[in-house]
């Protein structure tokens, strides 16, 4: 039930934070707008692990395969993204899509079992909830 709860916020918090800096955008620039975005992001992780864990960054050394350390540089094209969808869509539009987008993808991750994630079989009722998922938004999309 945890989780659940902590998906719901995680949703809010980008939904937020998409509107946020597509705001900061407007007064700055996209590029400076994703780099404070990042630094200030950076700043709250090092604040965050000082007061907790302090697990040795030598650790990252360890990592395999190494692609997966590029988590944080993906992180940027997300941030960059968000922006624009949301500039150019609305923060509604926006995130239906980058839902849909997301659910997709990471369905396919998980049926091919991509990057290490355990493989899962191909369920017809999950094909007909992405289904829906799309129907939503184009019924959202034109009413």
């Amino acid at each position: 039930m945890l989780g659940f709860w902590i998906a719901i916020l995680s949703g809010a918090l980008m939904s937020v934070q998409g509107v946020f800096n597509t705001q900061v955008t407007k007064q700055s620039g996209i590029w400076v707008a994703n780099a404070f975005v990042q630094f200030t992001a950076l700043l709250v992780c090092l604040a965050v692990w000082l007061a907790t864990d302090r697990t040795s960054f030598a650790s990252l050394l360890k990592v395999e395969p190494k692609y997966m350390l590029l988590g944080g540089a993906i992180g940027t094209f997300i941030t960059y993204t968000v922006i624009k969808s949301m500039e150019q869509l609305g923060p509604a539009r926006s995130v239906m899509f980058i839902v849909v987008s997301q659910l997709i993808i990471a369905y396919v991750i998980e049926v091919f079992g991509l990057f290490g994630v355990e493989k899962q079989p191909l369920e017809m009722k999950k094909l007909l909830g992405a289904g829906v998922m799309i129907a939503g938004i184009v019924i959202f999309k034109w009413t």
